[in-house]
């Protein structure tokens, strides 16, 4: 049986492909979900993939990623990485393995992207590989599940 791998989006990730192309390219972010789906195929996960910008919305879904429903969790958490206390509190009540990713290297740009609330409660981080960082955060968390 797959096991099932909650992948969650945070704020503006909807208008990938349109919003600063040069910065996070041109797929959209149904492209990466059809990514992630072929890709979770071949390493026979199932994904629930979720995008919103509302941070209590995250934080409902974050909570709601519990074994037996689910075996793992990849957040790109964008703008709330810098700014929210409540989704790594969340986080940090799972047990689970839980990857952050970004799409860009949040080192390489303005100061305030430096620090990350979320990353001390991550198992591991994938930033600045474009949207093949989620494929590659499928591929490190099925080795952890």
């Amino acid at each position: 049986m797959a096991k099932k791998i909650l992948i969650l989006n945070g704020p503006n990730l909807n208008l990938l492909g349109s919003r600063q192309p040069d910065v996070y390219g041109s797929l959209t972010l149904d492209d990466i979900k059809a990514n992630c789906l072929e890709r979770a195929m071949k390493l026979d996960l199932e994904i629930d993939f979720r995008q919103s910008n509302h941070e209590g919305e995250l934080i409902s879904w974050i909570q709601q990623c519990q074994p037996p429903h689910f075996h793992g969790l990849v957040i790109n958490p964008a703008a709330y990485s810098h700014t929210s206390i409540g989704i790594p509190d969340a986080l940090s009540a799972m047990e689970l393995p839980k990857v952050e990713v970004h799409i860009s290297n949040i080192f390489a740009r303005e100061s305030f992207r430096h620090h990350s609330f979320v990353s001390p409660v991550a198992t591991g981080i994938i930033c600045g590989f474009g949207p093949a960082g989620y494929l590659l955060a499928l591929n490190a968390i099925v080795e952890l599940i």
